[in-house]
């Protein structure tokens, strides 16, 4: 199913992503990657959500897939067609936070992805509203999307009381 979606993520990227200026994105793809590394390595003992391998990968590898490919390859697509209006773009994110959430519910339907400490389904659609909204931020404003997501960070470890460790 990881691998799947990978793929197909990958197919619709080549078909309707704007290659041309693929480095007008880079550093969103990058932000995407980065800050979902960072979730792995703070929550490693105290995840809210987890993917759960198929038959070719562990658990490690589908993380590192989902953080270096599917992930910013989606936010290549995302930020290729991203609307100029106030109003599209609000559509815009919702439609592409419905799309995350279908294929999150297929994952959770077949196994792929389960929830602990407090997170729940409906949270994911919260989270991936807030999630397109930060990276159309960076987009435009990288400053200002690091400073809104340490705070939406700090909010996360603060409101699901993840055990965050400075040092050993």
């Amino acid at each position: 199913m990881h691998l799947a979606i990978t793929l197909l993520t990958l197919l619709a990227s080549f078909k309707w992503g704007n290659w041309r200026n693929w480095r007008d994105y880079h550093a969103s793809m990058f932000f995407i990657a980065t800050f979902g590394l960072l979730y792995e390595y703070i929550v490693k003992d105290y995840t809210l959500w987890k993917f759960h391998p198929d038959f070719l990968f562990g658990h490690e590898m589908t993380v590192i897939i989902y953080a270096l490919i599917t992930m910013p390859v989606s936010i290549f697509l995302y930020l290729s067609h991203y609307p100029d209006t106030r109003v599209s773009r609000f559509i815009y994110i919702l439609i592409w936070s419905g799309f995350y959430i279908a294929v999150e519910f297929i994952l959770y339907l077949s196994g792929r992805i389960s929830y602990q400490n407090g997170w729940k389904f409906g949270y994911s659609f919260l989270f991936d509203l807030v999630m397109f909204w930060v990276i159309a931020v960076h987009q435009k404003y990288p400053f200002r999307a690091y400073l809104m997501s340490i705070i939406i960070i700090v909010f996360l470890i603060l409101f699901f009381k993840v055990p965050f460790k400075f040092a050993q």
